[in-house]
């Protein structure tokens, strides 16, 4: 069968194809066309159309997932590939709490995506990425080993500062996967509380409900303050390299929050230290 879609696809609709050929239709032909060829395409014979707006077939609300829609309507189930649906439903809604995952599952797919056009030459990209989350979900599943997400940040940091240390402008798909960083760091509260709940065996919405997850949130904050704190008092790292070891995708934010804390700029601070170490040592 002929699977209709159209070209440049997004992420969804490239997760959405391997759905189809791994488990719907191995035999499927998935095409992506452009916008003026749609209708001409629609109207062949034994086509089915996907993610298209006003098309009956397997379309989705807003506030939907199309994964999710194909995964309903076929009646897929399993334990390996209902994780896959979870890391895939966070990734496409932005609602990177749902799994650790998903976050960085949409910074992959927006990098695959920078500057390939082609359709196809994307899902032949991404089916080993699919592939592999599903035999991790399957077969290899462990838990994130402690503060791997601040382990992740300084690497993403180095590579980042390394490679384009010499360069006025870093390319868009570098502030596109740092934006990403950014939204899996904010919303960093969620998926610990979420990883609070697996261990307690409570749903996690009823953490999120919980009075106190707030004050959680502080505790995290307040413990990144401390070890940024630490750093600069070992006065071996830049504020750059600070904001990246504590959490934060950029100096800028790591500024505000620390102003907020202590009520003083990181700079600020960094020249009070300098300046009591070069007291004490001529002392």
């Amino acid at each position: 069968m002929k699977w209709i879609t159209l070209q440049r696809p997004e992420m969804e609709t490239i997760a959405c194809s391997w759905l189809i050929l791994r488990f719907i239709d191995p035999d499927a032909e998935i095409v992506y066309v452009e916008p003026e060829m749609l209708t001409a395409t629609l109207a062949e014979r034994d086509v089915i159309p996907f993610n298209i707006k006003g098309s009956s077939y397997y379309t989705r609300h807003p506030d939907e997932c199309l994964f999710d829609v194909f995964m309903q309507k076929h009646r897929l189930t399993g334990p390996a590939l209902e994780e896959v649906a979870n890391i895939v439903r966070g990734a496409a809604t932005g609602h990177f709490h749902l799994t650790p995952q998903s976050s960085g599952l949409r910074a992959i797919a927006a990098g695959l995506a920078h500057k390939e056009y082609n359709g196809q030459t994307l899902l032949q990209q991404s089916l080993l990425i699919y592939d592999a989350l599903y035999n991790w979900a399957g077969h290899v599943r462990k838990p994130l080993l402690p503060d791997a997400e601040s382990k992740l940040m300084e690497v993403f940091h180095r590579f980042i500062t390394q490679k384009y240390a010499d360069r006025a402008k870093k390319p868009e798909w570098v502030r596109e996967i740092a934006a990403f960083v950014q939204d899996d760091i904010d919303t960093n509260l969620s998926l610990k509380l979420a990883g609070l709940a697996e261990r307690l065996r409570v749903d996690a919405g009823s953490l999120t409900q919980h009075p106190d997850h707030h004050a959680f949130g502080e505790e995290i904050r307040r413990l990144r303050m401390e070890k940024a704190m630490q750093l600069m008092e070992e006065d071996i790292y830049s504020l750059s390299e600070i904001a990246y070891m504590t959490g934060f995708s950029d100096q800028g934010h790591f500024s505000r929050i620390f102003g907020k804390h202590y009520g003083k700029t990181p700079t600020g601070h960094l020249k009070t230290i300098r300046a009591q170490k070069e007291k004490q040592e001529k002392e």
